[in-house]
């Protein structure tokens, strides 16, 4: 008897590997995948604004960065005595306006030549619902803690979801159109919104998501990891202390999902080199001056120095 259900997930045709370059946007689950792919040692770079997690919003700074439109005055503002951007997350604030948009701008420019570069770009949609700036009248990635009573609250409508989705991948093309893209849906429960208003925002994610890349190229795939949580992992103990957020446990295994189908297996064996090396750095010895530890160093440093000679982006 079969207890529980399998996701079915097919295998991309192209497969991340350690000469691959990835560029991640979106939700805190994006930082999730990002810290395996800094684990392992890939070449990775991860939402250099910070999180964002409604489509709008990532397409609008991947719009300024294609476009390269610097930040200027008239796009910071102070509360709580830091200077903020409504376009960025409150990790990029400063308590000085000149570093802040030179942080802003240099972020601009090195993710501009990131994408250039970039072999696989990942996009992870959190939620529908926005916040409106009611002055400017412009959807705001973050609030950073201004007044309730300066934003209206939407849901995205499926359409203009679709529209901001395809217009983000048109952005990319332009800049560099061999690009390989894999987008997925955050399995982080918004429940602040609401139990029924989280489905719902999920739900319009997924309508427009599917609409827009059941018709792209074969260099667009789709990862279910909201369905691997939902489905393959239907219980508590996969959740973090907050009941809404994949603990440890559930991040391994949607991660182990992934790489089955997503990484090239001829870089399989280097994961393995690469966890053996984790876990000896992370050995602590009863005894760290004796010759059988100073041994175990020795050994160590040989297999790091092997690697970094292999592939000269990794370094431990």
């Amino acid at each position: 008897m079969q207890f529980r259900t399998q996701i079915p997930i097919s295998k991309t045709n192209n497969p991340i590997d350690y000469n691959s370059k990835i560029l991640s946007f979106g939700s805190c689950f994006a930082e999730n995948m990002a810290g395996k792919f800094d684990y392992f040692k890939f070449q990775n770079v991860t939402n250099p604004f910070g999180i964002i997690f409604n489509p709008v919003s990532i397409e609008k700074i991947i719009e300024r960065t294609i476009q390269e439109k610097w930040f200027t005055e008239k796009d910071v503002f102070f509360h709580n005595e830091r200077w903020h951007c409504f376009e960025v997350h409150s990790d990029l604030s400063n308590s000085d306006r000149e570093e802040l948009l030179e942080t802003l701008n240099k972020a601009i420019s090195e993710t501009h030549k990131k994408i250039q570069e970039a072999t696989h770009i990942i996009i992870t949609y959190g939620t529908s619902w926005i916040y409106r700036n009611i002055e400017s009248d412009e959807v705001v990635a973050n609030c950073h803690k201004v007044p309730q009573k300066q934003f209206s609250k939407e849901l995205l409508p499926v359409d203009v979801i679709q529209k901001s989705i395809q217009n983000t991948i048109d952005l990319i093309q332009v800049l560099n159109p061999n690009i390989h893209y894999i987008f997925t849906i955050s399995p982080v429960r918004h429940i602040k919104d609401g139990f029924t208003e989280n489905q719902l925002s999920k739900s319009h994610l997924f309508t427009a998501l599917h609409k827009t890349i059941n018709h792209q190229l074969s260099t667009i795939n789709y990862f279910p990891s909201y369905e691997i949580m939902m489905d393959e992992l239907r219980d508590y103990r996969f959740y973090a202390q907050d009941m809404l957020h994949p603990n440890q446990v559930a991040i391994d295994y949607i991660w182990h999902k992934f790489s089955e189908n997503y990484i090239a297996e001829n870089s399989f064996l280097t994961m393995q080199e690469i966890e053996e090396i984790q876990k000896s750095l992370r050995h602590r010895s009863f005894n760290p001056e004796s010759e059988q530890h100073q041994k175990f160093l020795a050994k160590l440093q040989q297999k790091i120095n092997f690697l970094e000679q292999k592939w000269p982006h990794i370094k431990f």
